[in-house]
């Protein structure tokens, strides 16, 4: 069975993207390039990283009017990732615009709350709802809208399938048991996403900055 894990490769230098990837290539399921690797190695980069044969998540988080955002999915369709996100606040229009304009082979999924947000977070931004409640909002949106699934924590996502049961959940900032937190907010293990209903999990720093990435990727597919 292919590994639900997604590798972030977030670094501005293709050779080490690509020297991570060929380390990892046997143990995750996918690659995830953020804009980070993206605005430093456009389309070319893209192309570079499919050459490792693994599925890509391209992690724009796109958000702005729905005619922007349209044309821009529509300029992704050459490097047709297999999935691409948006940011759910954008509205119901700009979500339905970007699903039109995706590849038939790219699933779009909506970032609900990003897990490096709390509660007192979202109320500094003008956000009065609990994390967990504004995640079902946006959630109940970018179904409504047509969208493939979305991104949240993996404290949310067995409420967001319970409402989404065909939904595609993505789970970032997933860690192992006694990792380091870093700038996560809402992190739980790879185990405990999985079983919440996660359909693919984000790993990061655990993997890309361990001594032995390939190792760690193993470690951490071990316990799912």
């Amino acid at each position: 069975m292919t590994s639900p894990i997604y590798v972030a490769i977030d670094t501005p230098d293709l050779a080490k993207a690509q020297h991570l990837a060929g380390q990892v290539r046997h143990h995750v399921g996918g690659l995830k390039l953020g804009l980070e690797f993206f605005c430093a190695n456009g389309h070319h980069g893209v192309h570079e990283m499919t050459k490792f044969g693994l599925p890509i998540f391209l992690d724009l988080k796109l958000h702005d009017i729905p005619n922007t955002v349209a044309k821009a999915v529509q300029a992704l369709h050459l490097l047709e990732p297999a999935i691409l996100t948006v940011h759910a606040a954008g509205g119901r229009a700009m979500l339905e615009d970007a699903k039109a304009a995706a590849g038939i082979h790219t699933k779009v999924v909506a970032v609900t709350v990003l897990t490096s947000l709390d509660d007192g977070d979202l109320t500094d931004i003008g956000v009065a709802a609990k994390a967990s409640d504004q995640v079902r909002r946006l959630a109940d949106l970018a179904q409504d809208a047509g969208l493939d699934g979305i991104v949240c924590s993996g404290e949310e996502v067995a409420m967001a399938k319970k409402g989404w049961t065909d939904g595609f959940f993505v789970v970032p900032g997933v860690r192992p048991a006694g990792g380091a937190m870093g700038d996560q907010k809402r992190a739980v293990t790879p185990r405990q996403a999985l079983d919440n209903g996660a359909s693919i999990l984000v790993v990061g720093r655990p993997i890309s900055l361990a001594d032995d990435p390939d190792l760690a990727a193993r470690a951490i597919e071990a316990t799912l």
